[in-house]
Order: C-alpha cells, then structure tokens, then sequence
C-alpha cells in the first residue's frame, strides 16, 4: 500500500509498504480515513522540530475506522468511530505511573518518533482509541489539536474573570482560546498577523486583540487589564524570541505557560521573573482524559470545529500542496488531508 514519507526536512516522497499484519493482544488494526495537518508536521518539514526524528511517516491528527481487533480488547470493536490519542506510552515508566503519560520518558509520538496515519492501515495499541458514534471523520481528527489546549488551560487553572493573553493564534493558540473561553476569564490574544487576530474575533468571538511588532505591546495590555497586566500568559508561538519576550506581559503572581516548543535557546532576565514571582510551566501533550472530554464538548456543541478547517487536500496533491501550509498569507488554520482506501 501507498504511504507518505518525509525523507528529511522539505523532501517528501510517496513509497511502498506492507499491509499491516493482524492485531496482536490489546491492539486495534485501523483504517485513516482524515488526517489532520498541525504545527508539529511543519515544524518536522521545516527541520524545526526538536523531537522528529527522520525518515518518517507522518500524521498524529486521526480520523480513523477500527477494522480489526486482537485479544483483550474491550474498549473498541470493528466498525468502531475513532478519534487517535497519538502519544504511544510505556505504562510500567515513571512518569505514566504518576499520571502522566503524556510526558512518559519513552514516549513514542505517532508520526514524529514512530510512524503515524500518512496510509490507509496501521496497527496502535487499542487504549489510544476514542470512540464517538456521532463525529464526523474530519472532526475526530481535530480532537489530538484541541487536545494540546485543553491541556495547557488545565495546566494554568484560569479562574472566571482573569486576565489571560494567549499569544500566538495559530492551530495550537486556537485551541488555547477554546478552553479559556469555558474558563469564564478575560481573554485577549495577540499575534503579529492581522488576519489571524481578524479570525479570532469574527469566527472565534474574542474581543481583544493586540497586534504585536509595533513595540506598543506592554502598553496595550495594560489599557486592557486596569494596568496590572495578565495574571496568565500562554506562548503558543514556538518562537524562541517571542518565548523570551513573554515574560514581560506576565503580571505580579502571574503564571507562564510554554505550549509551543522551540529548537533555540529561551532567555529572560532572571530579576524579571524574581520580582514578580512569577510560575513558568511547560505543557507537553495532552491527557486521555482530555480526548473524551472533547469529543463531548463537540457533540453537545459547546464547541463548533466549524471555522476550523479552512484548507482541504486528497492524499495524492498533499505532496505539492504542503509548502502552502507553511505560509501564513495563505490563510491555512487547519488542512485536512483524505486519504483513499
């Protein structure tokens, strides 16, 4: 069967594999039917993503039919709606008996440490499947995406009426907004690109913006928040330079959080950081809780994946199509990917 492969960062090519064998105990044989494409995918194009590793098949972000089962497996059965939990954990480790399996130190991410959905059948261990009855195909794939800010937000608890600035309205900052939003607290989000902050405000219902790059961006904040600044600031950027930045719009007792993930060095002056007490959280993954709470939120239609995907590819033009995906003026929030079968 036909795959996508990234050979080495910008050159993808299109090879020959196996059909998967049958499913051992406790895994799921599944067929991909959407792939979703994210950040991690164009950072590992770009040679900007600290944990790809190459050559490698890529895809985390999965609609997927359960076509087979092996023994043990309960949670799902052939025929089965899934939405994929990509991050493949070793359950006997230290981290995953804490809790958390999404930073297990032998963590193998679907399509960034190991081969992900980029073809039409693989085999995955059959707890990382999600199942809804309702969701269509490209909404499941969505769920990995909302995932990551679903986390994030419960890593900084925000509380109803704080002031919390997300920073970067890409994929991943977009899915930060979505769970600030059920927070209650007082959203503002910034990003250099006006397009995105016009995104944000007609399809997202946020009403405040910044646009940065003006050197404005301190002063801006504080007409918003009574001058005193965010109490919660969320980097969605992978930006080593606006990562550094972001703690000049942290608040007194505020708290930081680092979503997106850089290759470079991040560096502040510690008496900034001192001085205001400030807590600085990294947020890696999501949780398996967080899967199912999502699927719900979706179904119920709290929260609409609508405005979401702006771009569409088949499997065959994704090869041409992918450098367009790197570009902000192309207007891309989400692509999502059909692959045949």
């Amino acid at each position: 069967m036909r795959a996508i492969q990234l050979l080495e960062p910008q050159q993808f090519r299109l090879i020959d594999i196996p059909e998967p064998t049958e499913p051992g105990p406790d895994e799921a044989l599944v067929r991909v039917h959407r792939v979703g494409i994210c950040g991690t995918d164009i950072s590992g194009y770009l040679g900007k993503m600290p944990f790809y590793s190459y050559p490698r098949i890529p895809g985390h972000e999965l609609g997927v039919e359960v076509v087979a089962v092996g023994s043990g497996v309960t949670n799902v059965k052939p025929g089965d709606k899934c939405s994929v939990e990509p991050y493949i954990n070793n359950p006997a480790s230290f981290a995953s008996r804490r809790g958390r399996s999404n930073c297990c130190e032998e963590l193998q991410v679907l399509g960034v440490h190991t081969d992900g959905g980029m073809r039409p059948l693989f085999k995955l261990p059959a707890r990382k499947l999600h199942v809804s009855t309702k969701l269509a195909m490209e909404q499941l794939a969505l769920v990995e995406t909302l995932a990551i800010g679903c986390h994030a937000v419960a890593r900084c608890a925000p509380e109803a009426n704080e002031d919390v600035l997300v920073i970067g309205a890409g994929p991943i900052g977009l899915s930060v907004i979505e769970f600030v939003k059920l927070t209650g607290a007082n959203l503002i989000v910034m990003d250099m690109v006006a397009s995105r902050l016009e995104f944000c405000r007609e399809k997202m219902g946020v009403k405040h913006t910044v646009q940065a790059g003006d050197g404005n961006e301190e002063k801006k904040l504080r007409d918003l928040t009574d001058g005193h600044l965010p109490t919660i600031v969320v980097d969605a950027t992978g930006s080593a330079k606006s990562m550094s930045n972001a703690l000049n719009y942290v608040g007194h007792t505020g708290k930081l959080v680092f979503v997106g993930i850089t290759t470079d060095n991040v560096t502040f002056p510690h008496p900034l950081m001192h001085r205001r007490e400030m807590t600085l959280l990294a947020s890696r993954n999501a949780m398996p809780v967080d899967f199912g709470r999502i699927i719900q939120l979706i179904e119920s239609g709290t929260i609409d994946t609508r405005p979401w995907i702006t771009h569409r590819t088949g499997f065959d033009d994704l090869i041409g199509q992918f450098p367009s995906f790197t570009k902000p003026e192309t207007g891309v929030i989400k692509a999502i990917v059909e692959v045949p079968n």
